[in-house]
């Protein structure tokens, strides 16, 4: 953890992007990395744990971190917390709380809020356009017969 909390601080004043930093571990060793960089990138999906588990997956050549762990300087947003779903990484520490995050400007509580509510309640409107054709992905997915399941 201290060596996160060592690359947030760097990344602060580097301006390189956000007071955020984030190790994938596996077998006690990191395997990837990452800083924030939402701001010199441009790029909203540029956090420190999403950079940290895109650089796992291709240092060990896999989409499926099962024997990862995740060490963040702050507890992970709904869309980290997605990304560290999928990758099926196995445990999650963390140093700051999202209410530290709140106190410094980083508030993502209206996040977790809304998606809690029904969609139909949601304040980014979403709208189902159902067609004939919605299932055909997933038939053709379901049809393939090598495909790599996940």
């Amino acid at each position: 953890m201290r060596r996160a909390v060592e690359m947030a601080v760097r990344n602060v004043r580097s301006g390189a992007g956000g007071p955020f930093a984030a190790l994938v571990v596996a077998d006690g060793r990191v395997v990837g990395e990452g800083t924030n960089r939402v701001t010199t990138t441009n790029d909203p999906t540029a956090h420190a744990e999403v950079i940290a588990i895109r650089s796992a997956c291709r240092a060990l050549e896999t989409f499926q971190l099962r024997s990862c762990e995740l060490y963040t300087t702050c507890e992970p947003c709904p869309m980290c917390l997605g990304a560290v779903y999928w990758s099926r990484i196995e445990r999650i520490y963390f140093a700051a709380s999202r209410a530290d995050a709140r106190v410094a400007g980083f508030d993502d509580e209206d996040m977790y809020d809304d998606l809690a509510r029904p969609i139909a309640e949601r304040r980014i409107e979403m709208i189902r356009i159902g067609t004939d054709a919605a299932a055909e992905p997933f038939e053709a997915w379901a049809a393939l017969g090598d495909r790599i399941p996940y």
